[in-house]
């Protein structure tokens, strides 16, 4: 009797976990991975669907500074302007975002109406009395009226207000529409797809299906576990993979085309498997951390990037405000800002500015790199609203290694790490991951049916012998 290595063993225990792992997941993984597929290209798919938004004719004539396209949309938007994404693709629309105001901005409104002076400034007959103080007396000051500003914003509690989005032409200054409240059929199926790929439409559902138990969090409990099989399943399928003698080992870089159906099936499992099985282990690693609390602390402990509610609340870094200027200065332009961020990142790339919110409030720059394989890790910057000068740099490829890869975890999931080219990656190995429970199970019912038949000719061969030798 032949004996049986130690790695054989190995290999069988780690075949069985491969097995059982895709067959208890297979279905879920099945729908996850083929949502997730669609759900790669979500923005590309829905600007495809209204690109009268998003996409403009260059007719090869300059856009207009930014400063002046704020002045000429500022009219036509009933709220506050927060910011401004100006785009590197000169293909594409600038977006202007606004919040509505509430009530406390009546007075404000009925003030512009009138054509008054709604800046914040500080009262000429004051000035004389400032001068008097020290500078750091007046920077104390400052900081106190900022953090108040910053109070008042949050004393309703909750999350905050996302800010609108007006879509503006950045030749002519045409306002196209808002599309933060678009509502498409592509909108309503990218949202199906979002919700089918994190809680398999239980969401939609009122009544709990478990008493005590939030239908949107038992689906995620379920995706959350299949794709941590499925993760085990890439993990096994890897080891597995390698041949018992190395000489063999390319034929499981090849799909043999000319071979039978089954042996096509098998190889499209074992060689596209082994293929993707990075990607695959990237997407499989970061599902989990939107279902599990457990697992979000784990990933954070790994990485050292986790702080505790206490512990963050005693580390948090210290709020930076614009000092006033003592001669009355005006804040400086976009185009200024602009200039200062170039200096500080220079490379092309889309610009997302968020406007100083009160007198003392900070100018924050967000810069993404344009292009192909461009990474999608912003770089930031924040500016004195007055002077434009640096008061903080927080840039990506500055980070330690831990905390990049522990910042980018959505990105890693979804394949928005290096522009379109991850991307088509991701899409790839997706497709490919939706294929495996397929290709998985037909492999394990040929294997059934092939014990099932060895099983039928060893009984008639022994009946066949029995029979003879009567």
């Amino acid at each position: 009797m032949k004996k049986v290595s130690t790695w054989q063993k190995v290999r069988k225990f780690l075949n069985d976990i491969h097995l059982w792992a895709g067959l208890i997941s297979g279905i879920i993984v099945f729908v996850v991975c083929f949502t997730g597929t669609v759900y790669v290209y979500n923005t590309e798919i829905r600007e495809a669907a209204s690109p009268e938004y998003y996409k403009v004719n260059n007719d090869g004539s300059r856009r207009l500074p930014a400063d002046s396209i704020l002045a000429i949309t500022r009219p036509g938007i009933a709220g506050e302007i927060t910011g401004i994404q100006i785009p590197h693709d000169r293909k594409r629309t600038v977006a202007v975002f606004f919040k509505k105001r509430g009530k406390e901005d009546s007075g404000t409104e009925r003030r512009r109406e009138r054509g008054e002076d709604t800046r914040r400034e500080r009262q000429p007959e004051s000035r004389g009395e400032e001068g008097k103080r020290s500078p750091d007396t007046r920077q104390g000051e400052q900081k106190k009226s900022g953090r108040q500003e910053q109070q008042a914003g949050h004393s309703q509690g909750g999350r905050r207000a996302q800010p609108l989005q007006m879509m503006v032409n950045p030749y002519t200054g045409e306002m196209i529409g808002e599309v933060s409240g678009l509502k498409t059929a592509t909108a309503d199926f990218m949202q199906k797809m979002f919700g089918l790929h994190r809680w398999l439409l239980l969401n939609e559902i009122d009544e709990p299906l478990f008493e005590g138990v939030e239908n949107r969090k038992l689906g995620s409990w379920i995706t959350g576990t299949a794709t941590i099989l499925f993760t085990l399943g890439v993990v096994t399928g890897i080891i597995i993979w390698f041949p018992q003698r190395l000489r063999n080992w390319k034929n499981g870089l090849k799909i043999k085309w000319s071979a039978n159906w089954k042996r096509v099936n098998h190889d499209l499992h074992n060689t596209l498997g082994f293929y993707s099985c990075i990607i695959l282990f990237l997407m499989g690693v970061t599902g989990p951390f939107w279902s599990f609390d457990w697992y979000r602390t784990g990933w954070r402990k790994v990485w050292n990037t986790y702080e505790a509610a206490t512990q963050t609340r005693q580390t948090e870094r210290p709020q930076v405000y614009s000092i006033l200027p003592d001669d009355g200065k005006a804040p400086i332009t976009l185009e200024e800002t602009m200039a200062v961020a170039d200096a500080f990142l220079p490379y092309s790339g889309d610009y997302m500015i968020s406007f100083a919110s009160g007198s003392t409030g900070t100018i924050s720059v967000s810069k993404n790199r344009a292009g192909f394989f461009a990474p999608a890790a912003a770089d930031k910057l924040v500016l004195d609203q007055y002077s434009g000068k640096l008061l903080e740099k927080d840039i990506f490829r500055e980070k330690p290694l831990n905390e990049r890869i522990s910042l980018s975890i959505k990105s890693l999931h979804v394949g928005n790490v290096y522009g379109q080219f991850t991307k088509l990656l991701y899409f790839v190995s997706c497709l490919i991951a939706t294929s495996l429970p397929v290709t998985g199970a037909l492999i394990w019912i040929n294997k059934m049916k092939k014990c099932g038949y060895q099983r039928r000719v060893r009984y008639c061969r022994s009946l066949t012998a029995r029979i003879w030798f009567q």
